[in-house]
């Protein structure tokens, strides 16, 4: 039996509306409601951790006009009180009749929605465009699966790889645009991460500086001989900073991390933090910003000789878009 275009439609419009705000370290969902005569009556996605749902934001907006109606979420209506009231409850009074869910959600203390709607006499429908779905939420479904965050190395290099010239001088690679590409995927990560020799040399704020981001990321930096004095600029207060010290376990960081609620970390270098992840097997996502420079001699974006052949790394190409004069390169790695 084939899916009803219109709900194909409205999925789609709601699994465009999940990738709008920064909600990390939660999930991203995108919520479309529909009348009883089919028309969209409601829109709504989570802005940011703490902010109302995707599903109570577009409740707000259908008001009465909800009743009869149907529901696509695109991940399974939560059915806890956490910072916010359960959605599946709130759904249930709005009087819609249907409620069509791309994804169910993996996290043992938010899932049940589901089910609780179904026992309360709505009818539920599972797994419409999931695939689509599910691609806006990998960090989160990622981190549920593996009880760890997705690592993504980030960096920004010329055409022959280089992060620097040999001089060491790194101001900018990129432009603009670019770089504000990076700033969004720090706020999207919810975490960024460098080695201490990073911040010796740059002295970063690690921020996320673009419109809309609420939750600052948490900077975490990497200082195994306590090199870093304390009067850096990333020990400022403009967000949560976790200064690791002593003997890096980078399996047992992941995991404390996981359990302190992060999802995603977003891996900034430098070169040999780069390397350390990629050898510990923790690099699931890479992005790279490639500009139409040549650097020359400089430092290699990644500093890890004894990696295995090219052919066992296993990521693949997703996508690449062009940031203003630079190219924005996508790599995820396969899982069997």
């Amino acid at each position: 039996m084939s899916t009803p275009s219109k709900d194909v439609s409205a999925m789609r419009r709601a699994i465009a509306l999940s990738r709008k705000g920064f909600p990390a370290p939660n999930p991203h969902v995108g919520c479309v409601i529909t009348g009883e005569d089919g028309s969209a009556v409601g829109d709504g996605w989570c802005d940011f951790a703490g902010a109302p749902h995707a599903e109570a934001v577009a409740l707000a907006e259908a008001g009465a006009r909800a009743a009869g109606g149907t529901a696509y979420v695109t991940l399974e209506p939560c059915n806890h009180y956490g910072r916010t009231p359960p959605c599946s409850q709130a759904l249930l009074r709005s009087g819609v009749r249907r409620v069509v869910i791309a994804v169910l959600d993996p996290n043992p203390v938010a899932a049940g929605g589901a089910e609780a709607l179904r026992e309360a006499g709505i009818e539920v429908e599972i797994g419409l465009l999931a695939d689509s779905a599910a691609e806006v939420n990998h960090q989160f479904l990622f981190a549920m699966a593996h009880g760890r965050p997705e690592f993504t190395l980030k960096a920004a290099i010329g055409l022959d790889g280089r992060i620097a010239l040999p001089n060491g001088d790194s101001k900018w690679i990129t432009g603009p645009t670019a770089r504000k590409a990076g700033h969004a995927l720090r706020a999207e990560c919810g975490a960024v991460l460098v080695g201490c020799r990073t911040v010796l040399a740059d002295d970063p704020e690690l921020t996320a500086r673009i419109p809309g981001v609420k939750n600052p990321p948490v900077r975490i930096l990497l200082d195994p001989n306590r090199r870093l004095t304390g009067k850096e600029r990333v020990f400022d207060n403009q967000a949560e900073t976790w200064h690791i010290t002593g003997p890096i376990n980078l399996d047992l960081l992941a995991a404390d991390w996981y359990r302190r609620g992060l999802t995603g970390v977003l891996i900034e270098g430098g070169a040999i933090t780069h390397g350390h992840f990629l050898r510990a097997g923790l690099a699931d996502r890479i992005e790279l910003f490639v500009a139409p420079k040549v650097l020359g001699a400089g430092p290699s974006w990644v500093h890890a000789a004894d990696l295995p052949s090219p052919l066992e790394l296993g990521w693949e190409i997703i996508k690449s878009a062009r940031r203003g004069e630079d190219l924005q390169v996508s790599l995820a790695k396969r899982f069997e």
